[in-house]
């Protein structure tokens, strides 16, 4: 009976054949299918397509690699004649450099004119764009796929993870995230370097190798300063793991001496002089562009409807603000950490730092939702309905800076795909009152899909031109505040049913 019953089950799953096929068939599997998603989006246009003189991101890409080839590595991050800092200038840390020269030697062999000094600015060539889009494509299967793979094996290498249905999902909602494919292989960045070394660190921190992951975590911040949004998330489970051994002092000092060595080591070309340093960290920290850009859905950006911080406060004023804000909204989540550190709090814990950063810290853009989203994915069979509430939105609050790129056909058929792959048979049901009322949410779905027909059908009125994008980027705000809030008191809950096991252990 109880046979028949595990057959009929396996039926219902959409998942089972390919699962027992073994962890590594399922991996090369999906693998294969989100590389093909990959390659269809990159067929769709970028940013600044034909857009002169300054063109968008793709031509920053391409203008790093140009700059890395050419120049001597010291003049990288120096305005000159060789390097106009206004034209593109290189504004990631080191490791984005050295990437940007990689990629760039690959390049020049194969189409040198892409990547001349002075003379491929703006170079749009068939050829050209082909090879800047293996550029990412070949970065996502060499850096982000492993740390998938990585995650997957030591996550799913657990008593509890008895469900084998459930690693092909996790797979593929970890490879086929819309959102980062639409930034990465749609509007051109990559975003999935710097992401795949957090994944790495987060899962050596998972399987207990925290001085791996200090080295790869300190990969992630030089190869793009936002990874500090997950600083305070790794600082305090760190520490709380430190103190609760015998020698907390040294053990804090290895994890210090590894962290400093992994900097000198990406630093070492600009180490010859303090000049020099300083040269690099302005790039780093652009507040000349203000408190943020564009419309994104963070504090700062909704309230300015009302309250016109740009024009009220100072840029060191509003420095100030904006990281004192940020610190406050980390704490709690830090507090707990440290005083019960364990690897799902950490994990609820990146989630929040992430999300503390984005909605309060200075200097946000659109993409930066792909941070956020990388904590959420991770927990998506703990939260089902955060995970899918929070994808929803995210997408949303990217979807003017879509349309700016021409990418509305890949962004409604990864969108499509997502919610597919999310109601796949087989999948635990995610229960929709977890934090709202039915119809509030079927409410709030509404809207949301009317501003969708709205934005792409409809001219704003000439009086509020940007009347549009206010409107989403408010009701995405007010969703982001809801999942942090629920992130908060979902990690501080954890400590609840450890105690309760302790007073039971006693009791026996």
């Amino acid at each position: 009976m109880g046979k028949k019953m595990k057959d009929t089950a396996n039926d219902d799953n959409c998942w089972w054949w390919l699962v027992q096929k073994g962890t590594t068939t399922t991996f090369v599997t999906v693998g294969l299918f989100a590389l093909l998603v990959r390659v269809l989006v990159s067929l769709h246009p970028y940013s600044g397509a034909g857009n002169s003189p300054k063109f968008g991101d793709y031509e920053a890409q391409r203008h790093w690699m140009e700059i890395t080839l050419n120049l001597p590595i010291r003049e990288w991050y120096r305005n000159g004649t060789n390097n106009d800092l206004s034209y593109w200038g290189l504004d990631y840390p080191p490791l984005t450099a050295y990437q940007s020269f990689i990629h760039g030697l690959l390049i020049r062999f194969f189409h040198p004119l892409s990547v001349s000094l002075f003379t491929s600015r703006g170079h749009e060539s068939y050829l050209g764009k082909l090879l800047m889009r293996w550029t990412v494509l070949s970065s996502d299967a060499l850096i982000f796929f492993p740390a998938v793979l990585y995650f997957v094996i030591v996550h799913y290498n657990q008593p509890s993870r008895s469900r084998k249905s459930d690693l092909a999902w996790h797979t593929a909602m970890l490879l086929i995230n819309p959102c980062l494919i639409l930034i990465d292989h749609g509007h051109f960045q990559y975003n999935c370097i710097s992401l795949g070394f957090t994944l790495g660190a987060v899962t050596a921190i998972l399987s207990g190798k925290d001085l791996v992951a200090s080295v790869l975590y300190c990969l992630a911040l030089n190869h793009k300063q936002m990874s500090a949004y997950f600083a305070p998330a790794f600082f305090s489970h760190l520490l709380g793991k430190c103190l609760r051994r015998q020698h907390p002092l040294l053990e804090v000092s290895k994890l210090g001496l590894v962290v400093l060595g992994t900097f000198a080591a990406v630093w070492w070309p600009y180490l010859y002089s303090k000049h020099s340093i300083l040269e690099v960290l302005s790039r780093l920290a652009p507040f000349e562009r203000g408190l943020f850009e564009d419309y994104v859905a963070n504090f700062w950006c909704a309230t300015s409807v009302l309250i016109k911080w740009k024009r009220l406060f100072t840029t060191e004023s509003l420095k100030l603000l904006s990281f004192t804000a940020t610190i406050i909204t980390c704490l709690p989540s830090m507090v707990q950490q440290i005083k019960s550190p364990s690897n799902r709090g950490f994990l609820y814990g990146l989630l929040s730092s992430s999300f503390s950063f984005y909605l309060f810290s200075f200097q946000v853009h659109e993409k930066s939702i792909l941070l956020p989203l990388l904590p959420a994915t991770l927990l998506a069979l703990e939260e089902p309905f955060m995970f899918r509430w929070f994808m929803q939105f995210a997408m949303l609050s990217m979807f003017p800076l879509i349309c700016r790129d021409g990418l509305v056909v890949p962004y409604l058929a990864l969108l499509a795909l997502f919610f597919l792959i999310l109601k796949a048979p087989g999948q635990h049901t995610v229960r929709e009152s977890n934090y709202l009322g039915s119809t509030t949410m079927d409410l709030i779905l509404c809207c949301s899909f009317i501003l969708h027909v709205v934005y792409l059908t409809m001219h704003p009125p000439e009086k509020y031109p940007f009347i549009y994008e206010a409107v989403i980027m408010n009701l995405c705000f007010s969703q982001f505040v809801l999942v942090t809030l629920g992130c908060n008191i979902k990690q501080w809950m954890l400590n609840k049913p450890v105690k309760l096991e302790e007073i039971e252990k006693k009791l026996i």
